[in-house]
């Protein structure tokens, strides 16, 4: 008789892997992205326990979108007070902060649950081709 496997907390392995975000579109990457912080690429997968990896994305700076999307996607934010809704578009957003685009799309496909603030945790993202966890010895993923 089979019995279903449940991954333990204490057997969560996880590794480091780097993607290069100069090469692929937006949409593609985030979903790569957060299959990895998820875990779901894993044969050991199990839906309550967080068994991702860490992702480090470079090159932020020199992301690719598709379609008129870096003037008519827009990026809002609130301060709470009645107004104050502020809006940017994707090519003011890049300038500002390249990095905040990439964490707000792969934080908008993760699951919304206990789990998600602990996985965006593990997410690092450079607006350049340097990063700052080479003692980490990441993993290269190669993304078409």
């Amino acid at each position: 008789m089979n019995k279903t496997f449940s991954l333990k907390p204490a057997d969560i392995k996880r590794s480091w892997v780097i993607v290069d975000a100069a090469e692929v579109p937006l949409g593609r990457l985030s979903t790569i992205v957060a299959t990895r912080l998820i875990g779901k690429y894993k044969p050991t997968y199990t839906p309550h326990v967080d068994d991702g990896d860490y992702v480090i994305v470079l090159n932020a700076d020199h992301l690719v979108v598709t379609g008129d999307k870096e003037t008519s996607k827009t990026y809002y934010r609130h301060s709470g007070f009645p107004g104050a809704l502020k809006e940017r578009s994707l090519k003011d957003q890049r300038q500002i902060n390249s990095a905040a685009i990439v964490e707000k799309a792969v934080k908008g496909m993760l699951p919304k649950n206990k789990l998600a603030p602990e996985r965006i945790a593990r997410l690092r993202v450079f607006g350049g081709a340097e990063h700052t966890h080479e003692a980490q010895k990441p993993v290269k993923l190669e993304v078409k």
